[in-house]
């Protein structure tokens, strides 16, 4: 008879303040007790999904002709309704600082812990390096360590958290933002029609009828979505180490959430996979396609559509034997209160309910529904 694995060990709330994941997972052998699902078959995917499951979008056909434009359109359509997020080419970000940004995130994760210790966040801040921030002895928490950092307005930095080391850490943050933004911009505007199509106006009917259908069905103007992000919207960058973990049955990388972001750009690790979202009730494997970013509609994007479209749930599971990198660019809006009817409440700090709720295991989104 096989023997069973040893039982998850014991961990003060202490000793999971003051230790990173990488240090409980390397010296204690097996995960703590606090960051097992018990009753849950914790990590195993339902389903493998082909990578036709993900649809790819080139953000560069929707700049181009009427033709191109329309037929990416469509696809965007599809995976906004159906799907709720998509991979996207053409960005205007090369696959040789996507592949700088993996090797320094792994090399920042390798250093000794007394480097990375330099740069940890403060207590109840998220900013920093670190894990989760703990509400409660009874929060299951998340096997893997991070380091966030606001990196827009820039006049918002805190580099006491950006690492000198290692020396190339500090990327040219200006030209993401830029890049980023003028994605930003094409897509919101994209979205924006698709929502006075969603509310039943003619798909063949031109952009200018479109804009003026929506606006006068939902009472909103062309750039709606741009104006409640706002001037000043904030964009941070969320490094993830997820380090092996000898119960992939049992714990999780990332506990089941939607992003509290407006748009979430990912970078995935392309070695191993991991992330996974829920679709029918059951949870669907996302694959990797470098240079491919993947895009995450976000709950504050469900908030601005007045719930039209929907952030989607998703996890991270862990691997027994290989780490995984992964990077978040989340770009977060400073929501204005408007007077239309709507199923959300009126918010503009989103960010401080999302944290909160989300450490209790619950989903951000609700506690701002009426």
């Amino acid at each position: 008879m096989a023997e069973s694995p040893p039982p998850p060990n014991k961990a003060t709330k202490e000793e999971l303040l003051s230790k990173s994941v990488q240090e409980l997972v390397i010296n204690g052998g097996q995960p703590p007790d606090s960051y097992v699902y018990k009753n849950s078959t914790g990590g195993v995917p339902d389903v493998h999904s082909p990578l036709s499951e993900i649809p790819v979008i080139d953000l560069g056909n929707l700049k181009s002709s009427a033709t191109t434009v329309e037929e990416e359109l469509e696809k965007l359509r599809s995976a906004l309704k159906f799907v709720l997020e998509f991979q996207a080419i053409n960005h205007g970000i090369t696959s040789s600082f996507l592949d700088k940004v993996h090797e320094v995130t792994k090399h920042f994760f390798s250093l000794p812990m007394d480097e990375k210790r330099k740069y940890s966040r403060e207590a109840n801040n998220i900013e920093g390096y670190g894990n989760d921030i703990i509400f409660s002895d009874h929060q299951i928490l998340d096997c893997t360590d991070r380091l966030y950092l606001m990196v827009n307005p820039e006049d918002q930095r805190k580099f006491t958290f950006w690492p000198d080391n290692p020396t190339d850490f500090s990327f040219d943050w200006d030209e993401v933002v830029c890049l980023v933004g003028e994605e930003l911009k094409v897509f919101m505007n994209l979205v924006v029609r698709l929502l006075g199509e969603a509310k039943g106006v003619c798909e063949s009917l031109k952009t200018k009828v479109i804009l003026k259908a929506m606006a006068k069905s939902l009472n909103l103007a062309d750039n709606c979505f741009l104006e409640q992000m706002g001037e000043r919207s904030t964009m941070f960058a969320r490094f993830n180490l997820y380090p092996p973990c000898p119960r992939p049955d049992l714990v999780l990388g990332l506990k089941p959430q939607a992003d509290g972001s407006a748009i979430t750009f990912v970078l995935q690790d392309k070695e191993v996979e991991g992330l996974q979202f829920l679709k029918d009730n059951q949870w669907i494997k996302v694959p990797d396609i470098p240079p491919a970013l993947l895009i995450n509609i976000g709950d504050q994007a469900e908030i601005m559509s007045n719930g039209i479209f929907k952030s989607p749930v998703h996890r991270v599971v862990t691997n027994s034997e290989r780490e995984r990198i992964s990077l978040a660019i989340e770009l977060i809006g400073r929501l204005v209160n408007d007077s239309r009817p709507r199923p959300y409440k009126k918010v503009k700090n989103y960010v401080d309910t999302y944290f909160q709720y989300y450490q209790q295991g619950k989903r951000p989104i609700d506690a701002v529904r009426y």
